[in-house]
């Protein structure tokens, strides 16, 4: 670190290509240690409400829907259709979505969540937004205030790049 501040002190071209390569790391490194640290709630949300956690986030999919359709939750999952028909069989099994004919075509196939899958479904809710407040309440009002911010404009920017890579 005082060879990087030594060498931006001498070579200030240098200044800003240095500090960016730095600054790149550090933001790869805490981005990989956010994302572990999601993993892991992950792993735990699926053992603690019983659910592969594929199934865990189709149920969540369900959200503010009624119905959706394979293709819909294959699209929104980014898997394939064939993934997603063993997907609804385990969550049949389990009692926690119905499927369905389309009145209006029979071909397509309607996935709603039973009373059991609602009630799991707001369980799952809760559970993570407990968590979220959990983390929260380490901050004080202005430090939430300021991450929240800043989480957006980080938001924002990953997805202009992603936007320009694709």
């Amino acid at each position: 670190m005082v060879l990087t501040i030594h060498i931006m002190n001498h070579f200030p071209e240098r200044k800003t290509d240095e500090l960016l390569k730095l600054q790149a790391g550090r933001l790869q490194e805490l981005l990989n240690d956010v994302l572990h640290c999601c993993e892991d709630r992950r792993f735990y949300e699926s053992q603690k409400f019983g659910l592969p956690y594929a199934e865990l986030r189709c149920l969540m999919l369900f959200r503010g829907e009624r119905y959706l359709t394979v293709k819909g939750i294959a699209q929104k999952l980014d898997v394939a259709k064939s993934r997603i028909t063993k997907l609804i069989e385990g969550l049949l099994n389990k009692g926690l979505v119905d499927r369905m004919e389309d009145p209006k075509d029979a071909r397509v196939k309607l996935i709603s969540l039973t009373k059991k899958g609602r009630e799991k479904t707001k369980e799952i809710e809760e559970f993570q937004r407990q968590i979220h407040e959990q983390i929260l309440l380490r901050l004080d009002e202005e430090e939430r205030n300021r991450i929240l911010t800043q989480l957006e404009t980080l938001k924002m920017a990953m997805e202009a790049v992603r936007s320009e890579l694709i």
